[in-house]
């Protein structure tokens, strides 16, 4: 598996996601600027990393999905490449076009960062192969603007497409209620593309791919991409 993580100005999590993917595959990512133009030649995944892009002005992911490599990005997405968001990724994706919808602030408008169980909706695509259907997966979330919402045309479109990809839940897999972080519409952690192809989502996998640092469930999702 080729791939290249995208790095635009306030992003953190490039080298996170950076490192679960060598730690799967055995190959180096290619980091890709922001003003780049072009994906190196042959990628087969683009990761869209965490962490506060041009901080997070204007609205979070707003100037980001209008940088120079994006362009490139939708190409590839259109050709049916394969496409990773994950938190300000995900904000940047909706932004960009790539998924409907968009994240708003956290219905309790403060900012969350702890560890946070998903219930894994199929495992029938590329990000969730290597998962149990309805397993409870442990992620961890930080962000302030990780509320889902869309209007209720595109979330039945969601629901009956099959492209909700992770719902929050507890660790016994009952989804929504105090799990629910956010106030997410249908407790909606991350969704897919029209050919799945794309996922956006709010948790952080690429943090658990170390039982140091408190669990190895994210693994699933890189190694699910791997395979």
């Amino acid at each position: 598996m080729k791939s290249a993580v995208i790095t635009f100005p306030g992003i953190n999590r490039e080298r996170d996601a950076a490192r679960a993917l060598h730690r799967v595959s055995g190959q180096q990512p290619a980091m890709v600027w922001h003003a780049d133009t072009a994906l190196p030649d042959g990628t087969d995944l683009v990761v869209l990393p965490g962490g506060f892009s041009y901080g997070d002005y204007l609205r979070c992911g707003a100037i980001a999905a209008r940088s120079p490599i994006m362009d490139a990005v939708r190409h590839h997405a259109a050709r049916g490449g394969l496409v990773l968001a994950i938190c300000n990724g995900f904000q940047i994706a909706c932004e960009a076009g790539l998924l409907p919808g968009v994240l708003v602030r956290n219905a309790n408008l403060r900012f969350l960062c702890h560890f946070q169980h998903v219930s894994v909706e199929r495992n029938d695509t590329a990000f969730t192969r290597r998962f149990d259907e309805g397993e409870a997966a442990e992620f961890c979330v930080a962000h302030g603007e990780g509320n889902y919402t869309a209007d209720a045309e595109t979330i039945a479109r969601l629901e009956g497409e099959g492209r909700v990809a992770f719902r929050y839940c507890d660790k016994t897999g009952a989804i929504g209620g105090q799990s629910n972080p956010n106030g997410s519409e249908r407790n909606i952690a991350g969704i897919y593309s029209e050919n799945l192809k794309v996922l956006g989502l709010m948790p952080h996998p690429e943090n658990l791919i170390d039982p140091l640092v408190g669990g190895t469930d994210g693994l699933k999702l890189f190694e699910s991409l791997a395979a």
